[in-house]
């Protein structure tokens, strides 16, 4: 029974590891859209992120790992956070950058709204001298 207990163990550890690969596979991926600056397709592809993430926490609470197992896990994590870090900045970078646009956007439309009542005003103002002047 041991060398079974054993074996499934190992498996255990090879399928929690697998599912570390997966998630580095899938931020290697989601770091591509960022640097191409593909945020809808980023955002989509965060939300599946997430799920792996709370999928892999439950997996990684149920399977000890050996020192060697625990090593490549500890590898794998390193290149994950690395990714999702700057990841992270990029999304920071461009809500900042999307902030900017927003406020232009709106000193924008609050010109025109102090504005263009008194530009309609003036329009109404000529319109009358024009008839006034036509007048006898």
């Amino acid at each position: 029974m041991s060398a079974s207990t054993s074996a499934h163990d190992k498996s255990a550890q090879q399928s929690l590891l697998n599912s570390y690969e997966t998630l580095l596979s899938r931020v290697e991926h989601m770091h591509e859209l960022a640097n191409a600056e593909q945020w809808a397709e980023l955002i989509d592809q965060r939300t599946s992120y997430v799920l792996l993430v709370e999928q892999l926490r439950e997996l990684d609470m149920t399977v000890s790992l050996d020192t060697a197992a625990l090593k490549r896990k500890a590898e794998l994590l390193e290149r994950i956070l690395e990714h999702d870090v700057d990841i992270r900045r990029r999304l920071v970078s461009r809500r900042d950058e999307l902030g900017k646009l927003i406020e232009v956007s709106q000193r924008q439309r609050n010109l025109h709204r102090a504005y263009a009542p008194q530009q309609g005003s003036a329009v109404a103002y000529e319109t009358d001298d024009a008839d006034s002047s036509r007048s006898p």
